[in-house]
């Protein structure tokens, strides 16, 4: 499925463009702290390990974030976990991945969203398309990349196949990226998935935040192995999926007890 409209992120964005992106996402990223932080009953279980890649981490390391889908606003509420150094700094904030057939069909809607970092990716076109080469370029920088790797939202909060582009990322990466998982339980309670799209408050919100990890080993034994792109692409997704499943069993353990307890 083509972009149906003009690629949004010039070759050399100049300072206007950087100031006007960080307004953007700093007041995005505000409001979402405020929702989800202050208007809603949120629980974050190992935030100074997200907070620390993204402040620490060797310079030229490249940060890759995965979380599960459960709401259409995920992304922003999610990083209502941030603090607002992080949401008003341009150059620590994250690229995302977005639907190009939601947020990516009008030029308006398409200026907002590449303003707020988010980058258009074309369902039904692969690993290899636009979006995911220019998402490459940005961790070949050492940046932030957030990735859904469910590929949609999921409502029936089954265990989905992970789609096979966070793969290839981590292995045609030339630097060795940072892998950080991220588990989140209640954001569809803030956003329900059938109208009306209004969020609520309120609600129980528990993000779970994992343990960082890095496949260079995994990759380089693939290489050396002469194992095709498709077979890397499959190793290296069959190994975050592992951490990820795990990830979701804790989460959800936790988040049952704190309904229980109320606390």
């Amino acid at each position: 499925m083509p972009l149906e409209v003009r690629w949004p992120f010039p070759q050399r964005p100049g300072l206007p463009l950087r100031i006007t992106s960080t307004v953007i996402t700093g007041l995005v990223g505000s409001y979402s702290r405020f929702w989800t932080k202050y208007m809603n009953y949120l629980t974050v279980y190992n935030q100074d390990v997200l907070y620390e890649l993204i402040e620490k981490r060797p310079e030229g390391t490249p940060l890759i974030t995965l979380c599960n889908h459960q709401s259409c606003m995920d992304d922003p509420h999610l990083w209502g976990i941030l603090k607002l150094r992080h949401l008003w700094n341009f150059n620590k904030m994250r690229w995302a991945l977005a639907a190009a057939d939601i947020c990516f069909t009008k030029e308006a809607h398409s200026r907002f969203f590449s303003m707020g970092k988010c980058v258009p990716i074309c369902r039904g076109d692969g690993v290899y398309q636009k979006g995911m080469d220019f998402i490459l370029e940005k961790l070949n920088r050492g940046e932030w990349v957030h990735i859904f790797p469910e590929g949609k939202v999921n409502m029936t909060e089954e265990f989905i196949r992970l789609k096979w582009g966070i793969g290839r990322l981590i292995a045609e990466c030339n630097l060795n990226p940072v892998i950080l998982p991220l588990w989140h339980v209640g954001m569809n309670d803030v956003l329900p998935n059938e109208p009306p799209y209004i969020p609520r408050y309120r609600q129980r919100i528990t993000i779970l935040v994992g343990r960082p990890f890095t496949l260079k080993h995994l990759v380089e034994s693939l290489k050396s192995e002469n194992k095709t792109p498709t077979e890397m692409r499959k190793a290296v997704t069959d190994f975050v999926q592992e951490e990820f499943r795990s990830l979701k069993t804790q989460a959800e353990a936790l988040h049952q007890r704190l309904q229980i307890t109320g606390q």
